[in-house]
């Protein structure tokens, strides 16, 4: 018999061999990661389905034998939210909320590294949640369970820092696209919301990926799964106005499903009740909502579905549908404020789709112009709610398309989308993502800017650690290191791990110096890391997102072993060392430049006493166009200036360049003056 120890080796040749084969491969190898990602995310989207499926089959037995009817969902959704409240408890956080925001995190923060370990409790926690009666969608969970594979197939086949991000994006996207078996939408959803970019390098990777998944989910889970409507058309340009009133409506209610949120996330009950008594108070008051309108519970796909296809007609009263899009609103809070694992996508899709429906019903009788179709209502109120909720109008748009299979609403989609995006966006700025993130005082980069801090690396600045903290220490020793050290935060660090980071404002936050509380339960732990070869800008975006001003800076392949502190001193030393090194670039360039312009040659020209650029730094002197600095005589010596030489009084500075700037020079060097002794800029020195 091979031992263990033998198996163990063989798969550890194999794990390398895949590595070494997908990193040696270059954009052929991504692809193919992609397509593998693509794979997987599909199987992690059907195992969701097939769990949910399952929990409601187990209810559906329970039903049968205690016979609720109706009142089932008042003993079954609280017994969900407890369950999924007792996996977060066990299993950490991330099991519980939706999954959106914290993929974005994951993506922008740090590094696209998203624990691997949440995707089963995930997929576990979201069917306890929906397979029960509670209210929201599929759709979030899958996205960070998606985004969970990304990051961890990216760091495990060894792709760089970047690819794991596109990895990352690459599967939240494909989550989308599985749901809905709508991977371009899928694609946009993931430029759109979680990297907010569309760079170019992570397209090819996300398109791979969602088409792989949708395809995956589509074989093993079938047709029935995904929201499908009939294709509607606009037959009445007029309609139009009533698409842009509808925008408005969808607004409306978009912006109560907001509040909503934020009114149950901020909501503190009393410390006398149990934290087990949350799940179950709001899994009895949800589950006492659907007893009169069942149409609130669960994802809402049948519901919607019925809405689509133009049922609703005869069965709804306008009102009807108004108040069941409230109580969705509320019905979706109170479950992710009782501990459940749900979305907040596909609810805003139902809110939209049966506000859209009822306005449909609502202005059918007053509208004698031409025929009014429910269903294409539906459709355009469900684009108009996510653009206003999600901030994703082209996300929306487009996931229309793919669900209806036609085109023939693309005028008022479009219009409805933008309307809801730009009212939305000024009664409420933060998106139904970007308002949870902002609650704990995060906030995300709003694109990848490039600028000076690009070029310079985490690890040429950093500084070393000159003093640490341990967890066993009083926080009187921790005030007394600090102010011996001058330093308003330090690392804690256990055994030679770094297990924490605290600071004065953890200080503060527990009184003050005191003998009876430990650094170990006044610090941060599990802080949010930077490694050496993270560029500047990115770990600035940290700092600046979560309003930090220092950031342990850990090994790449440990992330527990401490190799120095990145603070905001090693920002300001990085701009400086930036601007340096892009000033002697620039003026490399300048060389090769003027060096090939007819009638260019060399030329020297002495600093002498009371000349205007005395003093001055190489970067800020306004040299004529059309010469070059090339060196620069000080004494004996001879200096190849960059941008912080400081020009001094008997330099002889030579020159590259053509005549015109040589006279240039001499304006420069010795300016006219006025009757106050001021330099009278020549207009052609720029």
């Amino acid at each position: 018999m091979r031992s263990a120890g033998y198996r163990y080796g063989l798969m550890a040749t194999i794990r390398s061999r895949i590595r070494s084969a997908l990193r040696s491969r270059g954009q052929a190898a991504f692809l193919a990661a992609s397509l593998l990602l693509g794979i997987l995310v599909g199987m992690g989207a059907s195992a969701l389905v097939w769990a949910m499926e399952f929990v409601g089959h187990l209810v559906e037995r329970a039903d049968e034998f205690a016979g609720f009817g109706k009142w089932m969902v008042v003993a079954s959704v609280p017994a969900g939210l407890l369950a999924a409240w007792l996996m977060n408890r066990w299993f950490g956080p991330g099991v519980s909320g939706g999954g959106v925001a914290e993929t974005m995190v994951g993506v922008n923060l740090e590094g696209g590294h998203i624990s691997s370990k949440v995707v089963a409790p995930k997929i576990a926690a979201t069917a306890a949640t929906l397979g029960t009666g509670g209210s929201g969608g599929r759709e979030g969970p899958i996205v960070l369970i998606g985004g969970a594979i990304g990051s961890w197939l990216g760091r495990y086949t060894g792709f760089g820092l970047d690819q794991v991000k596109s990895f990352v994006a690459a599967g939240a996207g494909a989550g989308i696209g599985a749901s809905f078996n709508a991977p371009i939408a899928g694609m946009m959803f993931a430029l759109e919301v979680v990297l907010s970019s569309f760079a170019i390098r992570h397209i090819s990777a996300i398109v791979v990926t969602s088409v792989a998944a949708a395809v995956t989910t589509h074989t093993l889970v079938g047709e029935e799964t995904f929201l499908r409507s009939p294709s509607y058309t606009l037959s009445d340009p007029r309609q139009l106005v009533l698409y842009a009133i509808l925008a408005l409506l969808a607004v409306l209610f978009g912006t109560l499903f907001l509040r909503a949120l934020d009114l149950t996330s901020i909501t503190r009950l009393s410390e006398r009740i149990p934290r087990w008594v949350v799940p179950v108070m709001m899994g009895l008051s949800v589950g006492l909502m659907g007893v009169v309108y069942p149409e609130a519970l669960g994802t809402g796909q049948g519901f919607l579905s019925s809405l689509l296809g133009g049922g609703s007609s005869g069965k709804y009263v306008w009102w009807a549908l108004f108040i069941i899009a409230a109580l969705k609103s509320v019905t979706t809070a109170l479950t992710r404020k009782g501990g459940g694992s749900a979305g907040t996508f596909m609810p805003a899709l139902v809110i939209g789709g049966a506000v859209g429906a009822g306005f449909a019903i609502l202005i059918d009788p007053i509208w004698n112009f031409s025929r009014i179709d429910v269903g294409a209502f539906a459709l355009v109120g469900m684009a108009a709610a996510l653009a206003a909720t999600a901030r994703a109008p082209l996300t929306a748009v487009i996931l229309v398309f793919e669900v209806t299979g036609g085109y023939g609403l693309v005028l008022p989609l479009m219009l409805a989308a933008a309307l809801a995006t730009f009212v939305s966006e000024r009664i409420e700025p933060d998106s139904q993502y970007t308002k949870s993130l902002a609650r704990h005082g995060i906030r995300l980069p709003k694109a990848e800017d490039i600028d000076l801090l690009d070029t310079v690396d985490v690890g040429e600045v950093m500084s070393e650690v000159d003093v640490v903290a341990t967890p066993d220490m009083t926080l009187r020793e921790f005030s007394k290191l600090l102010d011996q050290t001058r330093h308003h935060g330090m690392p804690v660090v256990r055994k030679g791990k770094l297990v924490g980071i605290i600071s004065v404002t953890d200080l503060e936050r527990f009184g003050g110096p005191s003998d009876d509380v430990t650094v170990g339960a006044a610090m941060t732990d599990s802080p949010i890391t930077v490694t050496p070869q993270l560029p500047v800008s990115a770990a600035l975006a940290r700092m600046a997102s979560l309003g930090l001003g220092r950031l342990p800076v850990v090994a790449d392949d440990d992330p527990k072993h401490l190799v120095g502190m990145f603070r905001r001193e090693s920002v300001v030393k990085a701009y400086h060392h930036a601007l340096g090194v892009s000033t002697d670039r620039q003026m490399y360039r300048e060389r090769v430049r003027v060096r090939n312009q007819p009638g260019a040659a060399f030329f020297e020209a002495t600093l002498r006493r009371g000349m205007p650029i005395i003093g001055w730094a190489v970067k800020d002197v306004p040299w004529p166009e059309g010469a070059t600095l090339v060196s620069i005589r000080r004494g004996t010596s001879v200096l190849i200036p960059h941008g912080h030489t400081v020009l001094e009084v008997g330099d002889a500075l030579t020159l590259f360049g053509t005549g015109e700037s040589r006279e240039q020079l001499g304006y420069l060097l010795e300016p006219d003056q006025d009757s106050t002794g001021e330099w009278k800029k020549p207009s052609n020195i720029h």
